[in-house]
């Protein structure tokens, strides 16, 4: 049965210097890494900060690692998941990257945090539109889903796991003040709901405005679709490496049902 090495990074924003990222992912393909996973603002710094710091900065950033990522792809013949910021005419937006040997590919995030005090929403010109299928790849025969940190709240996107047969979902997520317990939570019963494998991989390090303390606190974990915590990182800079096999995911699924269950009565309609 087809088996996947997963890793996700835990890190602080790497800034300009990225360094860190070689020294990690020799250690993960000695451990016969397939994917990496980096947590939000870690390639870009947080998008707060963005007030003290020019536009050229940020592009210069971002192409920077893009360049670097492109070409550590090619020498370990290994795929990154990244969120970055791209800055456009229109102004910056929210992506994810694909970053495989062969090519690059993005995700546009659909849908940003609102809040007076964390609104990505005002900040990003990723555009408010009809919700579109998130983005999709096969990797040695497991099918994996990429979904924005926020964007695990909506369940439009579940359903495009549910229909597409998604094995694992990626989720790079910047979680803060004290939320440890909700995400660890929301993250197992989706795993345990849609029979499907989830990484998350949050990131590190603080910001202060006058309103608050910011602590990223870490947690990266990966859950099985028994909704059980497989492994979790607490919150210093480290790297999670973990086989993951699609036998335990259709077992899962024959054993509960629940799409059979759904199918059945959609036939009735």
């Amino acid at each position: 049965m087809a088996q996947l090495v997963v890793a996700a990074l835990q890190l602080p924003t790497l800034g300009m210097n990225a360094t860190r990222l070689e020294f990690y992912l020799k250690q993960a393909k000695q451990r016969g890494a397939d994917v990496i996973l980096l947590g939000e603002y870690v390639l870009n710094h947080f998008f707060k900060e963005f007030a003290t710091m020019s536009v050229n900065m940020v592009k210069a950033q971002s192409r920077k690692h893009l360049e670097f990522l492109k070409n550590l792809a090619v020498e370990y013949d290994i795929v990154f998941i990244a969120p970055i910021i791209m800055h456009k005419k229109d102004g910056y937006h929210k992506m994810i990257v694909k970053i495989t040997p062969a090519n690059t590919r993005y995700y546009e995030q659909q849908i940003l945090l609102p809040y007076t005090h964390w609104n990505e929403k005002r900040f990003f010109a990723n555009k408010v539109a009809p919700i579109k299928d998130a983005m999709i790849f096969t990797l040695k025969g497991f099918k994996i889903m990429v979904m924005a940190g926020f964007e695990l709240h909506f369940d439009p996107f579940w359903q495009q796991v549910t229909r597409k047969k998604v094995d694992l979902v990626l989720l790079p997520t910047a979680s803060t003040f004290g939320s440890h317990n909700r995400w660890r939570e929301i993250i197992k019963t989706k795993a345990f709901l849609h029979g499907c494998y989830i990484l998350r991989a949050n990131r590190l390090g603080e910001y202060s405005d006058k309103d608050a303390q910011w602590k990223f606190y870490g947690d990266t974990m990966l859950v099985s679709p028994e909704g059980e915590v497989e492994m979790m990182l607490e919150d210093k800079e480290s790297m999670l490496v973990e086989i993951i096999e699609r036998e335990d995911i259709i077992e899962h699924r024959k054993a509960w049902g629940f799409e059979k269950e759904i199918k059945e009565r959609e036939r009735l309609i």
